[in-house]
């Protein structure tokens, strides 16, 4: 990869990762309600899906699955389902106090996970990333050692920020009223993003 082909790409993927979605909204949320340490766990579930999604797509694996309608609807649904009752959920825990200290590490990390997996922003970023990207007479994997560390890199300081986002808005002295309405804002981005993936077409690579 160029060094002209490298500024572009690492542009493409920062506009990716900064676009306010599920998973900026997640780390936003649980910077607000959890301790920061445990709060990152929700990054560090960020950055294994897209180190997964980065090696299935040089696989091929992204495009073969996004060519079965049946699989991207079920999945589809499926994540829909998801992001809409963590909606509900916390539309109708926004009045009550935040609980810090009763989600177990493993729940953080492995609700990020889902989250970031079912996205279906994740699909059609990384086709986009492949397919505009990805140079096919250089051998992919010698490419997948500039691509892999720059996505990560880029990534994890993106929600790490986020993240950090919440917590200062959660250590903030926000009056009761005030706070219960900024959950109920992010419990509203759940469900609104859930109706979006139930509702959206499946993603096309471009070539």
């Amino acid at each position: 990869m160029s060094a002209e082909a490298w500024i572009i790409f690492a542009a493409f993927w920062a506009v990716f990762v900064t676009t306010p979605g599920p998973n900026a909204v997640n780390c936003i949320s649980n910077g607000m309600s959890l301790p920061f340490s445990r709060a990152m766990l929700g990054v560090l579930a960020i950055l294994t899906q897209a180190t997964a999604f980065l090696l299935l797509s040089a696989l091929g694996v992204t495009a073969l699955i996004t060519a079965s309608p049946a699989a991207f609807l079920v999945v589809r649904l499926a994540g829909a389902g998801v992001l809409i009752w963590l909606g509900i959920r916390g539309w109708r825990n926004a009045a009550r106090p935040v609980p810090t200290a009763q989600r177990p590490a493993g729940h953080v990390y492995l609700s990020a996970l889902a989250i970031a997996t079912i996205n279906p922003k994740s699909v059609a970023g990384y086709l986009a990333a492949f397919s505009q990207f990805v140079q096919p007479e250089v051998p992919i994997w010698q490419q997948m050692t500039v691509i892999l560390p720059t996505a990560l890199t880029i990534t994890a300081l993106s929600y790490t920020g986020f993240t950090l986002i919440g917590a200062l808005m959660g250590r903030a002295a926000l009056g009761a009223v005030f706070n219960t309405w900024v959950r109920r804002v992010m419990a509203g981005c759940f469900i609104i993003y859930g109706v979006a993936l139930g509702s959206s077409a499946l993603p096309q690579a471009r070539g």
